[in-house]
């Protein structure tokens, strides 16, 4: 009985944290220092990835979920030409559950770099209650403030056709609800790195007991589901050693139950959470991601 009860406790304090830990928003900053951010980072690119600061453009965003009463301010970030964003194709990059656009300055550096140097735009942005963005993490919340950077994309010119969303980690939900129910603009292909199944099987996967996850979380995503509807074509990246979202129980039922017209995969051996790009190699992943983008 001591036993269960322990197990018991410690599943308990495990999992009611799932939500605050999902969210994961801290690390404060005053400002986005981009290339001259200090902090942790995922991997940090040579000088040769350099993108030149007539490039680089700062926005506020205005996001609301339905059922709001007001709009939340958020911040955005769009690396590309803007007067061309009506005949360039524009990756949309919904960061993980870490931080803060500076953490993900590289990554983004990284995909302007698809096909050649700003041969495509990328856009990212924080979403409410990360970075210096407004309001509070919800997961319709989340959502609103992806389709805040469609509709900014649109009013530029951006059409169906030329958009392409990225998703990694708690990005993969944004990526994946937006396409399988899109509202503003409809991405013409999804790419997930290290995606998540479901809460439920996060829930599960931390504690090893078969309960259920609404039980213990208000969170009801469901990439497994969503990735049900979505036709457009889809590429998958994940590592094999991810300790936080094992490619096993995430990754792979969410790209089995795809069932839209094309799906490729690249699994990359050895790596964990966060690691794919590096390990991959630099060249192999821009080389993969511009051919699944061409095709």
């Amino acid at each position: 009985m001591k036993n269960y009860h322990f197990i018991l406790v410690f599943f308990l304090s495990s999992c009611l944290k799932l939500d605050s830990n999902l969210y994961n928003n801290d690390n404060k900053i005053k400002s986005y220092d981009l290339d001259n951010y200090t902090g942790e980072q995922d991997f940090i690119l040579d000088a040769s990835y350099t993108i030149s600061q007539d490039k680089i453009t700062l926005l506020t965003l205005s996001s609301q979920a339905e059922g709001e009463s007001s709009a939340t301010e958020i911040k955005g970030l769009y690396i590309g030409d803007i007067n061309r964003i009506n005949t360039d194709t524009v990756i949309l990059y919904c960061h993980g559950n870490k931080w803060h656009m500076d953490f993900y300055w590289q990554r983004a550096k990284l995909l302007t770099h698809v096909n050649g140097k700003n041969t495509y735009g990328v856009m990212m942005m924080d979403y409410r209650g990360y970075g210096l963005s407004s309001g509070k993490p919800t997961e319709e919340g989340m959502y609103a403030d992806v389709d805040a950077c469609m509709k900014w994309l649109k009013e530029k010119g951006m059409n169906n056709a030329r958009l392409i969303i990225y998703g990694f980690s708690l990005g993969s939900a944004p990526a994946c609800e937006l396409t399988a129910n899109p509202k503003t603009l409809t991405p013409s292909k999804l790419i997930l790195e290290a995606p998540f199944a479901s809460s439920a099987v996060m829930v599960q996967d931390a504690s090893q007991l078969n309960m259920p996850a609404e039980y213990f979380s208000t969170t009801k995503i469901d990439n497994a589901e969503e990735i049900k509807k979505v036709s457009q074509a889809f590429l998958w990246l994940h590592g094999t050693n991810d300790n936080f979202l094992n490619y096993k129980t995430h990754g792979e039922v969410v790209y089995k139950n795809y069932k839209g017209s094309y799906k490729t995969k690249y699994l990359v051996d050895g790596a964990d959470h966060g690691e794919v790009p590096e390990k991959m190699g630099f060249e192999t992943y821009l080389k993969t991601l511009g051919e699944f983008i061409r095709r």
